[in-house]
């Protein structure tokens, strides 16, 4: 370039850099508050992270289905990418909460586990069904405006469908190694109590 001049990103490219910048913070902030939502619901910091699993699963649903619509990742789709966020989380909460009641009613992890899948499928099998065929009109882009909505619609359909596949398989082995560490944790705590009792008793001696 000759010396004073210099080369500007302006137009539909500078609002779509400002736009996606926007999207993905408001991306981090969605997974951060159903985070929070879901440690204060289940008094806890590990089980959360099984259900949070669910929502990079669905990013692989969301790609394929955008690669095989010929669609692009536009703000639409980015769209739709925070909506699965809350959206994909819910058949994981409907499992892992189950597991939950099982286990506090005495039954083991394992046989809570090969229990609560096969009760909770029909329920989550009907919510994504009712989810996918509500969206299905607006993913083929029917009507005016009908077509720069359908890759939102689009996103969704493909990442529910992609993680509720997955749900019963990957977040139940999760499930079990995050309720392993949490029990070795339990453990070097209980561990390291009593000696902190003793170090203080002869302190008062």
């Amino acid at each position: 370039m000759p010396p004073g001049y210099v080369i500007e990103q302006q137009g539909q490219n500078q609002q779509l850099d400002e736009t996606t910048q926007g999207m993905i913070l408001a991306f981090g902030l969605a997974v951060v508050l159903v985070y929070i939502i879901l440690a204060a619901q289940f008094e806890s910091l590990v089980y959360p992270l099984s259900i949070m699993l669910s929502v990079p699963l669905s990013f692989f649903g969301a790609s394929f289905s955008l690669w095989m619509t010929g669609r692009t990742l536009s703000i639409p789709a980015f769209i739709g990418i925070i909506l699965l966020t809350g959206i994909v989380v819910r058949n994981a909460i409907v499992l892992i909460d189950f597991i939950n009641i099982l286990r506090r009613q005495g039954m083991e992890r394992s046989e809570a586990i090969l229990t609560a899948s096969p009760i909770r499928l029909r329920p989550i099998l009907m919510t994504t069904l009712c989810t996918v065929l509500g969206l299905f009109p607006l993913a083929l882009g029917i009507g005016e405006g009908g077509e720069s909505q359908s890759p939102m619609a689009t996103v969704v359909i493909g990442g529910l469908l992609f993680s509720t596949m997955l749900t019963l398989i990957v977040i139940p082995v999760v499930y079990t190694i995050l309720d392993d560490f949490s029990g070795r944790l339990k453990k070097l705590s209980h561990i390291f109590r009593p000696s902190r009792k003793l170090k203080t008793a002869s302190i008062e001696k």
